[in-house]
């Protein structure tokens, strides 16, 4: 039986445009978090605040290719971009001075994906 990926068509064409900005921006980032979202959804991460509270920096754009959570504290300043939001990881995101985003508007802000890191 041959992976055929998301069969959702906004799935695709986001994971298009990740693919198509990687070869144009020379960014291994984006093709990375395309791949990861070729998964079936039940394999795509699902990260808590807590955890993006643990490895990410001051400033930094934290990539998450799944749903973030609202488990735990979040203390940094932090751009959050991922595939969805629950309503208590948005409110301590906002809460936090930080900022959360889609996939479609970090890919916008940041082509190059520079100063970011991928937290699965």
């Amino acid at each position: 039986m041959r992976r055929t990926g998301p069969t959702n068509i906004i799935a695709r064409k986001l994971i298009t445009a990740l693919r198509k900005a990687s070869k144009e921006h020379n960014a291994p980032v984006w093709d990375r978090v395309a791949e990861v979202l070729e998964r079936p959804t039940r394999r795509r991460p699902a990260v808590n605040v807590s955890k993006i509270n643990r490895y990410a920096r001051e400033g930094e754009m934290v990539i998450v290719p799944g749903k973030v959570l609202g488990a735990g504290v979040l203390d940094k300043r932090v751009t959050v971009a991922a595939l969805s939001f629950s309503m208590q990881a948005l409110v301590k995101i906002k809460l936090a001075g930080g900022r959360a985003v889609t996939l479609e508007e970090a890919l916008r802000e940041n082509p190059r994906g520079t100063n970011t890191r991928i937290i699965i």
